[in-house]
């Protein structure tokens, strides 16, 4: 009774690392992006124009965001499979990219993109107990 109680707490502790992880590659995307668009509204790199741009400082404090809650995930959850969960973000810019800046999308690209959920979905298959 009380191993089973234990196994289903850590379930749901690996699961909330989980859930922070993947917010964290949603605001991590997110960050880019505005930190894109900051930098391409910037006439000269002065750092004061930097400091004033809302896009730019968005992009960063979302970034802070990211950063918490990465920690807060890794707290509980295994740096092996949490970890790999990240590189989600690489697949969120590229769409977020398209959609936004009319990036184009091609076949290395898109191959590039299955083959990193693909990875991601196979680290959490293998996961399981």
């Amino acid at each position: 009774m009380i191993t089973s109680l234990a196994v289903r707490y850590l379930t749901a502790l690996e699961r909330r690392s989980v859930l922070l992880v993947f917010c964290c590659t949603l605001a991590g995307a997110a960050a880019q992006i505005l930190i894109k668009v900051g930098a391409s509204s910037l006439s000269n790199l002065s750092l004061l124009q930097m400091v004033q741009s809302i896009p730019l400082l968005a992009g960063y404090s979302l970034y802070g965001v990211s950063t918490l809650l990465l920690v807060l995930a890794l707290r509980q959850g295994e740096l092996s499979v949490l970890y790999p969960i990240i590189s989600l973000t690489y697949v969120w810019v590229t769409l977020l990219s398209m959609a936004i800046f009319q990036e184009s999308m091609n076949l290395c690209k898109a191959l590039g993109l299955v083959t990193v959920v693909v990875g991601v979905s196979i680290l959490g298959q293998g996961n399981r107990r």
